[in-house]
């Protein structure tokens, strides 16, 4: 639920004000987020809350090879189903305190209960983890933006919480233009970094290489959309031999 829609119900918040006035949420749009990508491989992540909620968060930790422990003393069949192939740690049990956080690297709370939940974030800020309290801004030192992902891309997009229908939106029409093509010539163009790496001698070099192919005459994406790989692979190679020809000339 966005934070806007709790306006009149009950607080959920630190702020514990009874019923909420949505103050909690007004300097959202002028805080400055620093957006970055976090490896979650191999790092244990916590999610507090075994419902629907806490199963789109349990696959997205998944997909990005966190080591994912569920906290719940109830969880949704697809999470049991998670737990018994090994793919997760399901601790059955309700939220006791910090002992919990023990070697987390983040957490997530996603129960029903705003006691909880508010427990399980000063738990957290008091250990300097990552802490994300579903719905709730006030409780969250990081937001989790709708991301776009294709192959080796990912493409975050946040509006501070102003509009999650908005984030949808322009979710669906950056998946429709930024799509497989995208995501080949990504891969195409790591193939080729150790060989920049390992010839080209500084970072301007190896930036005037990349970007002489992307931002060519010929635009490799289109030619991708038509199908034409062997024409991106000959200008990749054309771009190796001159960029090797003015280094042996320097």
């Amino acid at each position: 639920m966005p934070a806007q829609a709790y306006a009149g119900k009950e607080c959920v918040c630190q702020f514990r004000k009874g019923i909420c006035d949505q103050s909690c949420v007004r300097d959202m749009l002028e805080t400055p987020f620093y957006i970055a990508c976090l490896k979650l491989t191999g790092r244990k992540c916590l999610v507090v809350g075994g419902g629907d909620i806490g199963l789109e968060k349990v696959e997205g930790l998944l997909a990005c090879g966190g080591s994912v422990t569920l906290l719940a003393p109830e969880a949704h069949p697809e999470l049991q189903q998670l737990a018994e192939e090994g793919s997760i740690d399901w601790d059955q049990r309700e939220y006791f305190g910090p002992a919990d956080l023990e070697g987390c690297f983040m957490v997530i709370a996603a129960t029903d209960d705003s006691e909880v939940n508010i427990g399980i974030y000063y738990d957290a800020e008091k250990r300097a983890m990552l802490a994300n309290v579903v719905d709730v801004p006030p409780l969250c030192n990081f937001i989790l933006p709708a991301i776009v992902r294709t192959g080796p891309l990912a493409i975050a997009i946040s509006t501070a919480g102003a509009s999650p229908a908005l984030a949808k939106r322009m979710k669906r029409e950056i998946s429709d233009l930024f799509g497989e093509d995208y995501a080949r010539l990504a891969v195409m163009l790591n193939d080729v970094r150790g060989w920049a790496k390992g010839t080209l001698p500084t970072y301007n070099d190896r930036k005037d290489f990349f970007e002489g192919i992307v931002n060519g005459e010929s635009d490799p994406i289109v030619l991708l959309r038509e199908g034409r790989e062997a024409d991106v692979l000959a200008i990749i190679d054309a771009a190796k031999e001159r960029a090797a020809s003015t280094l042996t000339a320097s």
